[in-house]
């Protein structure tokens, strides 16, 4: 991934917030076939190694599982991402020497996958991964409310994967670049959006 250096992201604190907000990341391999992509949900375990480990399934049906991978695995990450207008920079009235651009927050996460179906190892990840998703709830739905025969053959219909993590690269481009005055702008009019996203994205603006 190309990153300028105003943009790039190293703290491995704020690369893991990133990686644990995003709800759904994409899980890249290079195979026989070409390259693979699935999105699904990943689960850091950030105690696992240096840079932390990713925990997953995809469908037992999904040939991505069993095709040989060409070197390592890319888990691509997305945080907060908004269109920029160049009518929001107060340098617009000065000069028009502004262009639209595209501001957002990315996580690339670089290991070797290892797929697995052990029953107790899929049971694991799959526990995890809903307690996480089901913790904001008001009454959240556990694994072990399900009869223990169905879950059992559910198993049977997805394959876990471990990914320990080699490399992090981060890149933050949140108008780091521009001016004070057309930063505020630019949060200002993100802040006043009508789309989610885009106000989800206001507080990343550095003002």
């Amino acid at each position: 991934m190309y990153v300028p250096p105003a943009f790039r992201e190293t703290e491995l604190a704020a690369l893991h917030e990133t990686m644990r907000a995003a709800r759904v990341a994409n899980l890249v391999t290079m195979t026989p076939d070409g390259l693979f992509a699935t999105p699904l949900p990943l689960l850091l375990a950030a105690e696992e190694g240096d840079h932390g480990t990713l925990y997953g399934h995809v469908a037992r049906a999904n040939p991505q599982w069993h095709l040989k991978v060409t070197g390592e695995a890319l888990a691509i990450f997305m945080g907060p991402e908004a269109y920029v207008s160049p009518s929001w920079y107060p340098s617009k009235q000065e000069h028009h020497k502004v262009v639209p651009t595209w501001n957002y927050i990315t996580v690339q996460a670089h290991g070797p996958v290892e797929f697995f179906d052990d029953p107790q190892r899929l049971l694991d990840v799959v526990t995890r991964l809903t307690t996480r998703h089901e913790a904001p709830r008001a009454q959240p739905w556990a694994v072990s409310d399900a009869p223990e025969a169905f879950i059992r053959a559910q198993l049977k219909g997805i394959v876990g994967l471990r990914l320990p993590i080699t490399k992090l690269t981060g890149k933050r481009k949140m108008s780091q670049n521009r001016s004070a005055a057309d930063r505020n702008g630019v949060a200002a009019a993100l802040r006043d959006s009508p789309d989610a996203a885009d106000r989800a994205a206001a507080p990343f603006i550095p003002t």
